[in-house]
């Protein structure tokens, strides 16, 4: 298990047969992007696993964190390997849905 952290932000790693997990907890905001990036940039381009980010932890996310996360989608999508968010907190998944992007996340 991987782990970042910081005073806002989180984010622990768990692999387990060919699924690797995500989890944050915390903001994801601009202030904490590099953090965020350094995580995922190495299993982003490992298309041999599916990838996936659980929000159920996190408290906000703003423009910049949501840009990260489409950044990883339209990666994956590329490689044709499996990305997915799952359980978005009520906040959060309001604002997925409010801009749109909600059903590009699958779960």
């Amino acid at each position: 298990m991987n782990t970042k952290t910081n005073d806002k932000f989180n984010a622990k790693t768990h692999m387990n047969d060919g699924v690797c997990t995500v989890f944050l907890s915390g903001e994801l905001d601009l202030s904490v992007a590099p953090d965020f990036r350094l995580v995922m940039e190495p299993l982003v381009g490992n298309s041999e696993i599916d990838l996936i980010v659980n929000m159920k932890e996190m408290t906000y996310i703003d423009s910049t964190g949501i840009g990260i996360l489409l950044s990883i989608l339209k990666a994956r999508h590329g490689m044709q390997a499996r990305f997915a968010v799952e359980e978005v907190p009520p906040q959060i998944q309001k604002l997925f849905d409010m801009t749109g992007i909600a059903k590009f996340f699958q779960t």
